[in-house]
């Protein structure tokens, strides 16, 4: 399997957060969804990733190749915490990424400006939906082969979460092109995600295929007197409710044929995140 993006063992200590051996890797032609809480280290990843973190203890490489300058035609961004001068216009935009990127597409972003219905105004009369859709237009629009997003659907109502999605699934039609995809919609990745990773204080809990977790991973209710038949390597995390317990499991067809529990409910990803970070 050929990678697009790997990261190895990456370590980074401040005075009150670390990010610990943090290691993943996105195949090409692949979407992969990065989650986690606030604070878990998302945003300190990808920023490493992309250089702006300089200093740090690991390797990245992307497209193969240890992580250089040279490297940053090729990857679009979109970051949650910044944006184009308010004063400049769509066109503005248009003028100066045509001397930023070799192969910036003036058509392409146009008719991209044209489908969201963008029109040539200052950015500061832009809601933050339409401030976030010119964001991904632009980040689309010189032909990138990796997509890295940090919150890219924030701010967008469903309709315009949806005309967003379906151009990421467009975009990896090209089976040399990923993307990177941070979020805490996770509800965007179940539909559109090959890989989920998820990173809790700076380290990667879980990274598996989509498909793993929501077809095998699954919650389990129980009575007290019930739960403690179980074995606690049969579980991967327990939650006391007010009622019942609930228990994590990563194998819904083993447990089912070990234990004698009939229903267990398929599990969704805000369920995963709450159980890992929250069970014990």
């Amino acid at each position: 399997m050929e990678y697009i993006l790997e990261v190895n063992n990456v370590s980074k200590k401040y005075d009150t957060f670390a990010l610990k051996d943090v290691s993943f890797k996105l195949p090409k032609g692949m979407i992969m969804g990065f989650i986690g809480e606030n604070g878990a280290g998302k945003t300190t990843t990808i920023k490493i990733i992309l250089d702006i973190i300089k200093t740090y203890e690991g390797n990245i490489k992307i497209f193969g190749q240890d992580k250089n300058t040279e490297l940053n035609k090729d990857i679009g961004v979109v970051l949650d915490d910044a944006f184009f001068p308010e004063i400049l216009t769509p066109k503005d935009i248009d003028i100066i990424m045509q001397d930023i990127y070799e192969n910036w597409d003036s058509k392409l972003y146009n008719d991209y400006l044209n489908k969201f219905n963008l029109q040539n105004k200052p950015i500061k009369t832009f809601s933050k939906g339409m401030r976030k859709k010119l964001e991904i237009i632009t980040a689309l629009s010189h032909h990138p082969k990796l997509l890295i997003l940090d919150e890219p659907t924030s701010g967008l109502d469903p309709v315009g979460r949806s005309e967003i999605i379906d151009i990421f699934q467009d975009f990896i039609q090209n089976e040399d092109c990923s993307i990177l995809f941070s979020t805490h919609i996770t509800t965007d990745l179940e539909h559109i995600a090959d890989y989920i990773t998820f990173i809790n204080n700076g380290e990667i809990v879980l990274s598996k295929t989509s498909d793993e977790i929501l077809n095998n991973f699954g919650i389990v209710k129980c009575s007290e007197k019930e739960f403690k038949k179980v074995d606690k390597k049969d579980y991967l995390k327990y939650r006391l409710n007010a009622c019942d317990y609930e228990l994590l499991v990563e194998n819904k067809k083993d447990f089912k044929k070990k234990y004698d529990f009939k229903i267990i409910d398929k599990i969704t990803l805000d369920e995963l995140m709450v159980m890992m970070i929250k069970g014990e």
